[in-house]
């Protein structure tokens, strides 16, 4: 399957991404927040299906955006993919982080959208599962190295952390992700943004005290699928949560699936 890069230029910025393959235009979102992309398995799984279009969110080439990392923000750069690529309407295809930017697409330009496809995603309720989340992907490791995971994760939280304790703390976890971690693939190479981490995360807690989700999903006749790993370190539950909003949603769980489906259970996203 061909791959093209495109660079979508918005007021001196940039959003650079990557466009594949032919039919209904589905845009891929992937997780962090402050990740580089890692949904290439993802894109090719949908092959056939989906004209794929992929896009490093801002804090990472080959993206250049100044400026700040609000919910807002990140609506606001999907949007301008899909002007830039001349597309009035699309799926979105949302994992982890990417599946709750998903939700709020659905629900701050839902004229924009076909339908969503919301993987494994921070849940629409407060807190989303962030804190089971924490405990889940810590529980196994050691006492030291989890108190070590925390702390690293709340420096970043705290825009204090290095770029360095991203990585370490992504490596330490990782396996964890997986619902079988001794047989976990090994980690992709992979970048974080730390002050888009912690700007984003903020912007998420402002919207869980204002209820935007829980209040927006259910005024929306957007076909929603959430599927989620009955094994993720995010509960399934979080997702029945979300779907039970919304107006046209349904849930699917996958059974012996942790966080990443179309890496466990290939042919489960198409």
């Amino acid at each position: 399957m061909a791959v093209d890069g495109f660079t979508i230029r918005v007021d001196g910025d940039e959003i650079g991404g990557w466009d594949a393959g032919d039919g209904p235009a589905a845009l891929i979102l992937h997780g962090g927040p402050g990740l580089s992309d890692y949904t290439e398995g993802l894109a090719a799984e949908l092959a056939g299906l989906f004209r794929t279009i992929r896009y490093q969110q801002r804090g990472l080439p080959p993206t250049r955006v100044s400026g700040s990392a609000t919910v807002e923000d990140h609506v606001a750069d999907a949007v301008a993919v899909l002007d830039g690529l001349g597309i009035e309407r699309a799926w979105v295809v949302g994992h982890s982080w990417g599946g709750h930017l998903a939700m709020h697409l659905a629900v701050a330009a839902p004229e924009r959208l076909l339908g969503a496809i919301v993987i494994d995603p921070l849940g629409a309720v407060p807190d989303g599962g962030e804190a089971e989340l924490g405990t889940n992907l810590t529980s196994r490791l050691t006492p030291e190295t989890a108190v070590r995971v925390d702390e690293m994760d709340a420096r970043l939280l705290e825009g204090q952390g290095t770029e360095a304790d991203g990585a370490e703390m992504m490596r330490l976890v990782w396996p964890y992700y997986y619902a079988r971690p001794e047989s976990a693939p090994p980690m992709p190479p992979m970048r974080m943004n730390n002050d888009v981490y912690a700007e984003t995360f903020a912007s998420i807690r402002q919207h869980f005290e204002r209820g935007t989700l829980v209040r927006g999903l259910p005024q929306s006749d957007l076909r929603l699928l959430f599927i989620h790993g009955r094994n993720s370190p995010i509960p399934w539950q979080r997702s029945q949560e979300s779907a039970d909003l919304a107006r046209n949603a349904q849930l699917e769980v996958i059974d012996n699936c942790g966080h990443f489906p179309w890496l466990e259970q290939p042919g489960s996203i198409s």
